[in-house]
C-alpha cells in the first residue's frame, strides 16, 4: 500500500510539473500596432452576423516562447499579380499604417495573397491588416495553410467567414468583422505548412481588395 501511494504521489508530481512547464513556456503574443484612423461606432450596414467592436483591451493571446513573425520580408504572390495600387512586397514589409503608399489594392471579386515562409512551419497565429482608415468590412475573409503552393492538397483552413460560399471554398462559421488598427488575429492552432494564403472578396465601401500587412507567427516544424 505504501509503495502504491508513493507511486501515485510521484505521478501527480510529474503531471503538475509538466503542466507548470507548459504554462511557463507560454507568453503573450506581441506586435506593434499602427495608430487608429477612425473613432466612434461607424458600423457598416447590411452585414449579416456582424461581430460587434470589442470594448476594452484585447485579451492576451498566448503562444510558445520563441515564437516569431516568420513572414517578415518573405515573398508574396497573388491571384492579381499586377495590383491596381502598390506592390506585393508591401504586405510583409512591417509597415501597418493605413496611409497612402502603405497598402496594396487588388482587383474586384475573390482575390488572394500568398506568403511563402521558405520552410515548413508550425503556425500559431496569422495577423492580418486590411485597409483600416475607415470602418469597413471585407467579405469572405479566408485564411488557409498548406505545403502545396497551388493549394490543391493538404489544406488547413484556420479562418473562414464566407457565410454563403460565395467564394466557392466552403461555408465558414467565423463572423465578419469591422477593420480597425488592431487587425485580425487568427488562431492557427499549430497548423503546419510552408504557405499561407489569404482571401477576400471586396468590402462594404467598394469592390476592391486591400492588404496592408500580414504577420505569421510560428516556429520551424520538427
Amino acid at each position: 500500500m505504501k509503495r502504491r501511494t508513493t507511486l501515485c504521489v510521484a505521478a501527480v508530481a510529474v503531471l503538475l510539473g509538466t503542466m507548470m512547464v507548459g504554462a511557463e513556456d507560454k507568453v503573450p503574443l506581441k506586435t506593434e500596432l499602427p495608430k487608429p484612423m477612425f473613432t466612434g461606432t461607424q458600423t457598416p450596414l447590411s452585414v449579416p452576423n456582424l461581430e460587434p467592436l470589442r470594448q476594452g483591451p484585447r485579451p492576451d493571446f498566448m503562444v510558445p516562447a520563441g515564437t516569431t513573425n516568420l513572414a517578415s520580408k518573405k515573398k508574396v504572390s497573388s491571384s492579381d499579380p499586377l495590383p491596381v495600387i502598390g506592390t506585393l512586397d508591401i504586405i510583409t514589409d512591417g509597415d501597418k499604417a493605413a496611409d497612402e503608399g502603405c497598402y496594396v489594392e487588388l482587383g474586384p471579386k475573390s482575390q488572394w495573397v500568398q506568403i511563402d515562409l521558405g520552410q515548413r512551419t508550425e503556425i500559431y497565429a496569422v495577423w492580418v491588416w486590411h485597409f483600416h482608415a475607415q470602418a469597413r468590412v471585407y467579405h469572405d475573409v479566408i485564411v488557409q495553410i498548406s505545403d502545396d503552393p497551388l493549394f490543391l492538397n493538404g489544406i488547413t483552413a484556420v479562418f473562414n467567414n464566407d457565410h454563403d460560399n460565395s467564394s466557392g471554398l466552403g461555408v465558414g462559421k467565423d463572423r465578419p468583422y469591422i477593420e480597425t488598427n488592431e487587425g485580425r488575429l487568427v488562431d492557427a492552432k499549430g497548423a503546419k505548412g510552408r504557405y499561407v494564403r489569404l482571401y477576400s472578396n471586396g468590402n462594404t465601401a467598394n469592390r476592391m481588395n486591400h492588404y496592408i500587412e500580414v504577420e505569421v507567427f510560428g516556429k520551424p516544424a520538427k
